[in-house]
């Protein structure tokens, strides 16, 4: 008996490391911003847009990192949304980002997705943003497309990029609440990772 519980606890630390590797390789190899890029020489509409949503998906990045199931149901009261409901919300928000970007019009589909891949696309779709904004010499051709009507990017700006940014601080209070805080070695100043 003794031989199966001593190789049950080895299965189960193995399998500890695992996870935790494969979680901080996803979390450093695969997906944007565990990092901020390297800001662009030169300041244009497109560099400073780009710049906004790059901020946005670094504080994304550590707001949404490593949270639990107690994380994930958290509220702050009953009429307010659990950090879950907060990760899908900032995900539809980068969907408005990415469209805008895109070109694409927006439109409401119900998707069914996990934490991991609520995270991962909302990540993916803020870099996409970026990277074209990152480019443009125009950013007014980006417009918020609903139907028939375009509203400017200006709009962009204090509206779905201040919005996810705003309710990134709310995660991270949330989290804080559930004893989860963000990493310590995070600097939000300087988006980078401490060693």
């Amino acid at each position: 008996m003794n031989k199966v519980k001593q190789h049950l606890f080895q299965t189960i630390v193995i399998i500890f490391i695992s996870v935790t590797w494969m979680n901080e390789a996803q979390n450093k190899d695969d997906l944007p911003y565990y990092e901020i890029p390297e800001y662009a020489e030169e300041f244009t509409a497109g560099t400073m847009a780009a710049r906004m949503v790059d901020a946005l998906g670094f504080r994304f990045y550590w707001a949404s990192d490593s949270l639990t199931e107690k994380d994930l149901a958290y509220k702050a009261n009953d009429d307010g949304r659990s950090s879950e409901e907060t990760l899908k919300h900032i995900y539809d928000l980068s969907q408005i980002i990415v469209n805008s970007t895109l070109k694409e019009p927006n439109a409401s589909v119900k998707e069914e997705l996990s934490y991991l891949q609520l995270r991962a696309q909302t990540l993916e779709n803020l870099k996409t943003a970026a990277d074209i904004l990152r480019k443009s010499d125009d950013i007014s051709q980006f417009k918020i497309i609903f139907g028939a009507r375009e509203i400017p990017f200006w709009n962009q700006v204090n509206g779905p990029i201040a919005d996810a940014i705003w309710h990134c601080g709310q995660l991270a209070i949330y989290r804080r609440a559930t004893g989860n805080p963000i990493n310590a070695k995070v600097n939000h100043f300087m988006g980078k990772v401490k060693k």
